[in-house]
């Protein structure tokens, strides 16, 4: 784990943590008995005044605020007054359920998800390494949380399409809980994502793309299944309570850096990732944990970019052509409005990265040791795209998966050659060099 940079050093940081938990204890609650999940409801997005109840999860959308060219997400709200009041004073654990009372019931069992190192570049800026989670990603977060709801509310299994890292994580969560998993998705997926989808057993569908929607649609009305990707073709709308599990990474940060950083660059597809992590901060704001809310910066691929659209253009969804890169992962031709309020609400900012630029931020961080796929290094190479560091505070980068699941892994393979000692010294002293 990180122990503070920027000039405060290791000591600093935990002066920062002591201070607040000397602040805390002068007005510390009563002891209570510890809770589970206090979530209360599902809220519109569009409309937070408009309620569900928490159970079922709406994974089509509000069916009050949504119209006819938007589907609009919905969101989970949670009793705050009620949080523990030494939840943040808690040891790092592995597995969500050092942060069960700000997310929804987690019925189902983990695999240790979370805990994830921050990894400090050599000019400061930190990597939330999301490689290092069960099936490789970020997405073993959501679906820890996904698959709880699924659980939880009776479902006779999950579905989802994905291209990569969240049919996996949907299918090793789903094989943990005992639950069918179906993952539509391309013929074209990634060796390590086919070989993930085969061991836990899940039935793997690949079917022309415009039949994909209906089919899910399909899978959940007729045979019981839960979605926990989207259902819609008018917006992500994406489950309800996936994003909560996102929120983790927030407390993480802020718990390693005992403040929270200035920003965050997050590589964006539909947006869920990029609102869970501005969740997580505006929360511990709210709770008394940090002073400030970082700016939250989006990446899109240039082959793509409609969340850049949408804020360019002042709309809630924009859809656009996608051409061809090597960002499969996070290649969105429609944005989902929970990224456009990520944006707006902590005042950070989305844009678009070239192939280059990506496979150059990809490059740097293998030369620190750090291995990931091309989409997953979108958020640094957003942040070297922009130029000089525009702040003093931390800034952190996410990488969102290792570099196993890259289409071009499959292709990255060395000839043989003859135990030749000459051949074999002149290799290392160049490469010394």
């Amino acid at each position: 784990m990180y122990e503070e940079g920027h000039g405060r050093g290791v000591h600093a940081a935990r002066r920062s943590r002591a201070a607040y938990r000397t602040a805390r204890s002068t007005t510390r609650r009563p002891e209570r008995p510890r809770v589970t999940s206090l979530a209360t409801a599902q809220r519109s997005l569009a409309d937070p005044s408009v309620r569900h109840p928490l159970w079922p999860p709406l994974t089509a959308g509000c069916p009050v605020t949504s119209t006819d060219d938007v589907a609009y997400p919905l969101d989970v709200d949670y009793a705050y007054d009620r949080v523990p009041a030494d939840l943040f004073d808690r040891p790092a654990a592995h597995g969500l359920e050092r942060w069960a009372p700000l997310l929804p019931p987690l019925a189902a069992p983990g695999l240790g998800e979370g805990n994830t190192p921050l990894v400090e570049l050599p000019d400061g800026v930190l990597v939330k390494d999301e490689s290092r989670n069960p099936t490789w990603s970020h997405k073993d977060r959501l679906n820890r949380v996904a698959v709880s709801a699924a659980v939880a509310s009776g479902a006779k299994g999950v579905v989802v399409s994905s291209s990569g890292n969240h049919g996996a994580a949907a299918a090793a969560y789903a094989a943990r809980a005992g639950l069918p998993c179906a993952v539509f998705t391309s013929p074209y997926a990634p060796p390590a994502v086919a070989s993930h989808l085969r061991a836990y057993g899940a039935t793997v569908l690949t079917v022309p793309y415009a039949s994909v929607r209906p089919l899910m649609r399909r899978i959940v009305d007729e045979l019981g299944f839960q979605n926990v990707s989207s259902l819609t073709d008018t917006a992500h709308t994406g489950h309800p309570f996936g994003p909560e599990g996102y929120k983790t990474l927030a407390y993480e940060i802020a718990l390693d850096l005992g403040r929270a950083p200035a920003e965050v660059h997050v590589p964006t597809g539909y947006g869920e990732l990029l609102f869970g992590v501005a969740k997580g901060f505006q929360e511990l704001a709210r709770l008394g944990v940090t002073g400030s809310v970082p700016r939250v910066y989006a990446a899109e691929p240039a082959a793509a970019g409609a969340l850049t659209e949408a804020l360019r253009t002042g709309r809630d969804v924009a859809r656009v052509p996608v051409g061809p890169t090597a960002a499969y992962a996070i290649d969105c031709e429609i944005n989902g409005y929970r990224g456009v309020l990520a944006v707006r609400t902590t005042g950070g900012a989305a844009r678009t990265v070239s192939d280059e630029r990506m496979a150059a931020a990809r490059a740097e961080l293998a030369a620190q040791g750090i291995w990931c796929e091309t989409s997953a290094a979108a958020g640094l190479a957003g942040l070297r795209a922009r130029g000089p560091r525009e702040t003093d505070g931390p800034v952190v980068c996410v990488v969102t998966s290792g570099g196993y699941k890259d289409v071009a892994t499959a292709q990255d393979t060395y000839a043989p050659m003859e135990p030749d000692w000459r051949t074999i010294e002149k290799r290392l002293t160049r490469a010394a060099l």
